[in-house]
């Protein structure tokens, strides 16, 4: 808004006391228009529920002030609205993203930048979050997004069923190898009799319970080749290739492809698609699992069993991978102060306490994450601390724009490899060739 325009629009707030639309502000630099927040997510029922819970108690902390969740099928979902709705001048105001994939948006100048909102902020001081979510929404220098959590992988585990089988439960320091010989003795028929390796290819010998789930992905990769000391890029900052050459790199990537057919620990693509790992878990037909914290809310509902988490198991030295989510403004939305002031709220202390207690964070606000609202030991899993202790050796992927793509590529050439038994040598050769192209055409921030 010019200066003069500025003078005019005060000059008619004077004189026209009764003309409110003449004294509202630009919303091109960020006025509110009519209507509520609209914010997009996607996420399993319970989380889901989980976000409408801090919805509901912003309603009562800010009278007047709404928030309407538009929700997503899924990630690719989620990233086809915004395209869409960018495109056509009419996206959400906020949306939650992983930092995996907020690069693309970034680069096409989408997401409306908060240094100056923060620094004008009584309720967000950065120095109060964990410094490796903040900045893996930092982009080109500026602070793009604000994360609610600060997750990393974990071993959810069925403490009833090892219990039941007497199988010594996971514990901190546990090696890749401790990891392979519980999954194995945790892989029963319906007797309660442990099924070895080819065995569980016989119709009559099928697992009525498997030892291990573990979607074959780069993310699920990462850590592990971290762990035996290797990278899985050439270059974290601005990479240019996949380095799972390296025989630190061949190591995980080759356990991990064995966990099906040689040694029959994971359910076989047929059993995943009828029932997903998750759900598996949760009906009690699977003793391990590694996922993220997402899982919790889910989990939470189990009534049959007890389970907990434990940390993830080395190779040469601890390593997780970073599972960060924030809420980004777009900068198209036509609502940005209020979208601010949902986002502050969400953010800040107080709205962290309560995602927190959904289960469904592991808070960013460093203070929230130390307290009872996430430690508290009211609801499981009792061993919460497993994802704290884990936040100095987390490591983001790389952030560019083409991540999903290549996120995408590889799954497939690593779902191949886990349920076909591909050659070693194979699947190497087709993540290089395949996301080279990617990497490539991929931007980076500077």
């Amino acid at each position: 808004m010019t200066t003069v325009r500025r003078w005019i629009v005060l000059l008619l707030c004077a004189v026209l006391a009764g003309a409110p639309a003449a004294c509202g502000r630009d919303d091109r630099e960020g006025g509110d228009s009519a209507g509520p927040v609209r914010l997009l997510a996607f996420g399993a029922p319970e989380e889901l529920a989980a976000y409408r819970t801090l919805i509901d108690a912003y309603a009562k902390a800010r009278p007047g002030k709404t928030v309407q969740l538009i929700e997503a099928s899924d990630r690719k979902d989620l990233l086809a609205r915004l395209a869409t709705s960018i495109a056509g001048g009419a996206p959400p105001d906020l949306f939650l993203m992983n930092y995996r994939f907020y690069g693309q948006l970034a680069v096409k100048g989408a997401i409306e930048p908060l240094d100056e909102r923060i620094a004008a902020s009584n309720a967000i001081e950065p120095a109060d979050y964990y410094p490796v979510a903040m900045n893996a929404f930092s982009w080109q220098g500026r602070q793009l997004c604000l994360p609610q959590n600060v997750s990393s992988l974990a071993v959810y585990y069925n403490r009833s069923l090892f219990e039941k089988f007497g199988v010594p439960l996971p514990k901190a320091g546990w090696t890749w190898n401790d990891l392979l010989a519980t999954a194995t003795a945790m892989t029963r028929d319906a007797n309660g009799a442990v099924i070895r390796g080819a065995e569980s290819e016989g119709a009559a010998r099928r697992p009525a319970v498997h030892g291990l789930g573990i979607e074959p992905s780069i993310i699920r990769l990462a850590p592990f080749v971290w762990s035996n000391g290797a990278d899985i890029v050439d270059d974290p900052a601005r990479p240019t290739r996949l380095t799972l050459d390296t025989p630190a790199a061949r190591e995980a990537l080759k356990n991990l492809i064995e966990l099906r057919l040689a040694y029959g620990v994971v359910p076989t693509d047929e059993e995943v698609e009828a029932e997903d790992d998750e759900s598996r878990f949760a009906n009690g037909r699977l003793a391990m699992l590694f996922s993220s914290r997402r899982s919790t809310t889910t989990f939470r509902s189990i009534t049959g069993f007890e389970w907990d988490v434990a940390s993830m198991p080395i190779y040469r030295q601890p390593a997780g991978v970073l599972h960060s989510d924030a809420y980004c403004l777009t900068r198209g939305s036509k609502n940005k102060d209020a979208a601010w002031s949902f986002m502050e709220y969400a953010v800040s202390a107080e709205g962290q306490r309560i995602i927190a207690a959904t289960g469904r964070t592991v808070p960013s606000h460093i203070g929230v994450s130390t307290s009872p609202a996430f430690l508290g030991p009211a609801q499981p899993p009792r061993s919460a601390k497993v994802f704290l202790d884990a936040i100095p050796t987390v490591r983001a992927l790389p952030t560019v724009s083409t991540w999903p793509e290549i996120e995408d590529v590889t799954g497939g050439i690593l779902e191949n490899a886990l349920y076909r038994g591909d050659r070693l040598d194979d699947v190497i050769r087709q993540l290089d060739e395949q996301t080279r192209p990617l990497f490539a055409r991929g931007e980076y921030p500077r």
